[in-house]
């Protein structure tokens, strides 16, 4: 199951690929609110982990670079959890034993979502929050449902 399309619309209708006339594209960015820092737009389809560093300047950790395997770029959803989730997500989490908790490094900002980063370099007592995750979700992304 692959995440849902952007919300794009074309002041002339649906856009239709094969059309060679120059169209009017209107994107709805996703708004990221996370909390104790605010709300912002954020591009479409931006890895969480990436929005909640980048965009929100939460100093998330992602120990593992944003590869599923370290659990340490957990969120806890507020509002907007998405339905979906990759194969390596779903995978760690059960491992781990952790539910409530989403890895915002297998999330796609493709919606308006409302977060709690509760893994934080902040107290942690890491040097650093990890290396800076790749822009596409590693690894490759296996799509189910949260419930599958």
């Amino acid at each position: 199951m692959a995440p849902p399309a952007p919300l794009c619309a074309s002041a002339n209708g649906p856009l239709e690929p094969q059309s060679l006339e120059p169209q009017y594209v209107e994107c709805v960015m996703p708004k990221l609110t996370v909390e104790g820092y605010g709300t912002f737009d954020v591009a479409d389809n931006k890895r969480l982990v990436l929005a909640i560093e980048q965009d929100a300047k939460v100093d998330i950790l992602h120990a593992c670079g944003g590869n599923a395997r370290c659990t340490t770029c957990r969120v806890e959803f507020i509002d907007g959890e998405p339905s979906t989730m990759t194969a390596a997500e779903k995978e760690r989490l059960e491992q781990r034993g952790l539910s409530g908790v989403r890895l915002s490094c297998q999330i796609l900002c493709d919606h308006d979502l409302s977060v709690r980063a509760i893994s934080r370099l902040e107290g942690s007592g890491r040097p650093d929050p990890g290396r800076t995750p790749d822009e596409s979700i590693q690894p490759p992304p296996v799509w189910g449902t949260k419930e599958s």
